[in-house]
């Protein structure tokens, strides 16, 4: 795991919500899946394998840079 300590938060706001994580590298694949439920909460960090994530369904995500909101 990379010593970086950044981490998301994410907060379902609908049941259903596909938290994604994408690989690192030459060939971006997806790695790891989590369906969370309205209410639940989920923190997610980079590491030297995941260099991206991606979410689907209504959800809050918290950064360090700020809150955004999907729009789905």
């Amino acid at each position: 795991m990379t010593s970086n300590d950044d981490f998301i938060v994410i907060k379902a706001k609908e049941n259903g919500v596909n938290v994604i994580g994408l690989t690192r590298g030459s060939d971006t694949r997806f790695h790891h899946s989590e369906k969370l439920d309205k209410g639940e909460v989920m923190i997610a960090q980079f590491t030297d394998h995941t260099s991206a994530i991606k979410i689907r369904g209504k959800a809050i995500i918290q950064t360090k840079h700020g809150e955004v909101e999907t729009d789905s």
